[in-house]
């Protein structure tokens, strides 16, 4: 009984006891911390893991047990800590509730935790293909800001530290930089494929693939030859499936593919309708289906198909381009070789002409051929049934027929048979007078660059030996400017219109591939303002300027001209013959042709040193006066023909050509007489 008398005063004069004696003192704190602290925190921790039930009248009287205990404990702490610790230690209690042992296991101290330094080594070496399954997983476990239920059923909430959240945000942000980055690169070939294939299509020409394009006008019906598209389309993918079936060794598969194929193909025929398709066509494309379907199920393979798709396409591609080249070559190949109803032509009209008496042989009028005052007409032809249909087209159009007059140039073969078409076919009141170039003696090498340069070498090398082509397509780049009209001085004799004609003051030169559709007379009328040359500029935005025709890197020409200079056309021109003596015209001329005796100004041709020798000298006309690309543009309106007073056929299908464009045709054949004993002797038909 005695210590617990001692026990007040010795807590409360420890700093008197230690001065007494020094070994009394620890024997007193240790007896206070196993008696008094040790049972009081013992009890404030049992204290928070009783459940406490009003209802219960044994909870009741445990309740008060506990507040006697509480009540106890809290006095021995009051006298042992101080002030500031006991108001931590009750708002700490007021927040998270009493404090247990339960409590601590859940709440445990980050420093106490590993999973997340686990998550996240596990988290930086995963695959890209386990990126799902890991996100998944991850979600599960440690989803954030979430709330979780415990197991025992208690409403305790879950609450992660800053620092568990800012990792998992860390980690929710790499993933998704991960996906964006494979989502890219995926997107960038997709691109670079379609960008590759959009290429390649441009270089397509639509017109060569007829009925295989599904972009033609024709095909914007959805339900337009539906059968017909639908039939070559299975046929395309009987072919994919054949190859996996092979590949497969699938080969009873492969062999009823190929059977298919050819069933469908001579179904097809050479139909490019629904109506041309043969009655049994349904039905295979019927059989041709089902064993597509059955094909899917056993070699499908989409990885595999699009690649065969792809190369298919590619070959397609290359077979088309290849096809383009050797059509360009036919093309320029028919474009300079004259028909053999033309022909015949020319060779009976020859030898009737020879057989004529000298007398019979004179054009009437010709105290015309050198009048100023009347309309001259420059034509430079070889071909008798063209220059006929200018020359009728003309007269038949003029108001004042007996004011025209027509000088023809031709060469010496075709002389005499240009000569009996006209002496057989007078036009009406008008003026017509044929030369023959070969006769012009002062038309010589030594006074003509282009007759000097015709007869080097070189030249004769370029037309005759070198670079011969082994195949059609090979040989169609330089086929255009090995035309044999290059050759013909007819072809150049428009630079010399001042020493053919020297007593005219205008004329209008007119090339043989035109026809006439309006009275030409007022072209006299226009006022050139001081320039040589009246014509209707070709170019629009872009195309048809110096730059397309002139070779610019060459310092000559650079110098001299502007690239986007506009172009003119050659086929109906109005000369002012005084002004083109004044200015020299031709002496411009030589010079540069001069100067282009290597090819290395222009290529062949009297286009380019044209626009070069009439550079700044030539009057722009309204293009009402000449509509040109009959010969070559199928989408000219028709209302701009019909209102144009000349229509030009320039390009390669003119219109006495079998390849001449039918719609275009009837301007020109209105003008041919195909009654006539010599054009029905020589088979010529409209």
């Amino acid at each position: 009984m005695a210590s617990p008398k001692r026990l007040p005063y010795t807590t409360a004069g420890t700093g008197g006891g230690a001065r007494r004696g020094s070994g009394t003192v620890p024997r007193v704190v240790v007896l206070v911390f196993l008696f008094v602290i040790a049972p009081s925190i013992f009890f404030v921790v049992r204290s928070g893991g009783h459940v406490h039930v009003a209802s219960d009248p044994k909870g009741a009287n445990g309740n008060q047990e506990t507040d006697w205990q509480q009540q106890l404990v809290t006095n021995h702490l009051k006298s042992i800590l101080s002030k500031e610790v006991i108001d931590a230690i009750a708002a700490s209690q007021q927040e998270t509730g009493a404090l247990n042992l339960d409590f601590f296991r859940d709440h445990a101290s980050p420093s106490w935790k590993t999973d997340d330094l686990v998550d996240k080594k596990m988290n930086t070496s995963l695959d890209i293909g386990d990126k799902e399954k890991a996100e998944n997983s991850t979600a599960e476990h440690d989803s954030p800001l979430t709330y979780k239920a415990p197991k025992d059923g208690s409403d305790e909430h879950q609450v992660d530290t800053a620092a568990k959240i800012a990792r998992r945000k860390l980690r929710e942000k790499r993933r998704e930089k991960r996906a964006m980055d494979l989502v890219q690169k995926d997107d960038e070939a997709h691109v670079k494929l379609e960008n590759a294939a959009i290429e390649r299509s441009k270089a397509v020409d639509s017109a060569v693939l007829g009925k295989y394009s599904i972009w033609r006008k024709e095909n914007e019906n959805e339900n337009s030859d539906s059968t017909v598209r639908l039939m070559r389309d299975q046929v395309i993918m009987a072919r994919v499936y054949s190859m996996l079936a092979k590949s497969k060794n699938k080969h009873d598969l492969f062999q009823e593919l190929q059977t298919r194929i050819k069933e469908s193909q001579r179904a097809i025929g050479e139909a490019t309708a629904d109506a041309d398709l043969h009655h049994s066509a349904l039905e295979k494309m019927r059989v041709m289906g089902q064993v597509l379907s059955k094909a899917r199920e056993e070699v499908y393979d989409c990885k595999v198909i699009t690649q065969r798709l792809r190369a298919m396409l590619q070959s397609a591609d290359e077979h088309v381009r290849s096809l383009k080249k050797q059509s360009t070559f036919l093309s320029q190949l028919a474009a300079k070789t004259i028909p053999n109803s033309i022909h015949c032509l020319s060779m009976r009209l020859t030898i009737d002409y020879y057989l004529l008496p000298l007398e019979k042989r004179k054009f009437p009028r010709s105290e015309n051929l050198e009048n100023p005052e009347l309309y001259h007409y420059a034509l430079f032809s070889d071909n008798v049934l063209a220059a006929s249909v200018v020359v009728n087209s003309t007269i038949m159009n003029a108001k004042e027929p007996e004011k025209h007059v027509f000088h023809l140039v031709t060469d010496k073969l075709n002389f005499g048979a240009m000569n009996m078409w006209f002496l057989l076919n007078p036009p009406g009141k008008a003026t017509i007078h044929v030369e023959n170039v070969d006769e012009f003696k002062w038309l010589n090498s030594s006074y003509c660059p282009v007759l000097r340069q015709l007869e080097s070498a070189a030249m004769k090398e370029y037309y005759f030996k070198a670079d011969r082509p082994t195949t059609l397509s090979a040989g169609s780049s330089n086929l255009k400017y090995r035309n044999p009209k290059y050759l013909s001085m007819l072809n150049h004799l428009r630079f010399y219109l001042p020493q053919i004609y020297p007593k005219l003051d205008k004329i209008l030169f007119l090339d043989d591939d035109i026809v006439v559709q309006k009275d030409l007379t007022g072209l006299w009328d226009v006022d050139l303002k001081g320039k040589v040359n009246g014509a209707v500029e070709t170019c629009g935005e872009s195309f048809h300027r110096f730059d397309k025709y002139l070779n610019f890197s060459n310092p000559h020409i650079a110098r001299n001209f502007d690239p986007n200079a506009c172009g003119w056309a050659y086929g109906m021109n109005i000369f002012d013959l005084k002004q083109w003596k004044n200015k020299d015209i031709t002496g411009i001329y030589h010079k540069w042709q001069n100067m282009n005796e290597d090819r290395v100004l222009w290529k062949l041709g009297t286009l380019p040193p044209g626009l070069m020798t009439f550079y700044k000298l030539t009057h722009p006309l309204d293009k009402s006066w000449h509509v040109l690309g009959l010969g070559y543009n199928p989408s000219i309106d028709r209302s701009e023909i019909d209102n144009a007073a000349v229509a030009h056929y320039n390009g390669n299908m003119k219109p006495w050509l079998e390849l001449a464009m039918t719609k275009y045709r009837p301007y020109w054949t209105r003008y041919i007489k195909y009654d006539h004993p010599y054009i029905r002797g020589c088979n010529l038909s409209d």
